[in-house]
């Protein structure tokens, strides 16, 4: 989680490892400053409304004299006049924008959770300078775990998306979990495939010709979970994908 706005952390309302629902503050930054800047736009609105008022009143005073006497009052200084008035209420605009940008920056100086999950590796207190759009706080979404198996290209062939597989945690070795094949990568970085001069890759002049099958990433979506079985990221998992049986 990355705050929107600096500034020093004057509440910090969670623990390490924490759980947390979605809206759950994590974190507060000093709004003084942004507490000003809400004042100062507030009264930069009223000051363009009033502005604007005066400039309708005289446009309208002159409009009304250049009515019962064209002599009165050129066209030129009528449309001098409304052209004033238009950028009058242009202006009004310009500060109701400076006015909920003002307001979102005061908002965003409380730091909540976005989705339902976990805090992990919590380093910060108060005190702490916070940056804006600099990451902080570590949620981890509980909602959005996967797997990733490596498998053999030449196993691609008998792995297909929505392929039946079964996914056993190194930590419950006893408790397989039903899962589905998601998706198959479309590529890898090759080990000798760097970038060198005139943009022309760099190959290893020295082989020892022996082709070993790259491994390719599967993205394993887990079904429903078994009693007790808690998922953590970075844990290892073996994956078997059951090949499905022609009738």
């Amino acid at each position: 989680m990355a705050p929107r706005v600096s500034g020093p952390i004057v509440n910090v309302a969670v623990v390490d490892n924490q759980r947390v629902n979605k809206g759950d503050l994590l974190f507060e930054i000093d709004p003084e400053t942004y507490q000003v800047a809400l004042a100062q736009a507030e009264v930069a609105l009223q000051q363009s409304i009033i502005s604007s008022k005066g400039k309708k009143i005289e446009y309208d005073r002159l409009l009304d004299i250049r009515k019962k006497d064209k002599g009165a009052v050129s066209h030129k200084d009528l449309i001098r006049r409304e052209i004033s008035y238009q950028e009058s209420l242009l202006k009004i605009k310009a500060s109701e924008e400076k006015l909920k940008s003002a307001k979102l920056n005061l908002s965003y100086t409380k730091v909540v959770a976005s989705v339902d999950g976990f805090v992990s590796n919590l380093d910060i207190r108060t005190g702490t300078q916070a940056v804006a759009n600099q990451p902080l706080v570590a949620l981890i979404d509980e909602n959005s775990f996967w797997v990733f198996g490596f498998f053999r290209e030449n196993q691609l062939p008998q792995i297909q998306p929505g392929s039946e597989a079964r996914v056993t945690l190194m930590s419950h070795p006893d408790t397989p979990i039903d899962a589905t094949v998601d998706s198959i990568g479309w590529g890898i970085a090759p080990k000798d495939g760097t970038v060198g001069y005139n943009l022309l890759p760099n190959v290893n002049p020295v082989f020892q010709w022996i082709r070993l099958a790259q491994r390719i990433p599967v993205r394993i979506s887990l079904n429903e979970l078994p009693e007790g079985v808690h998922l953590r990221f970075g844990l290892s998992a073996s994956i078997m994908v059951i090949e499905e049986q022609d009738e």
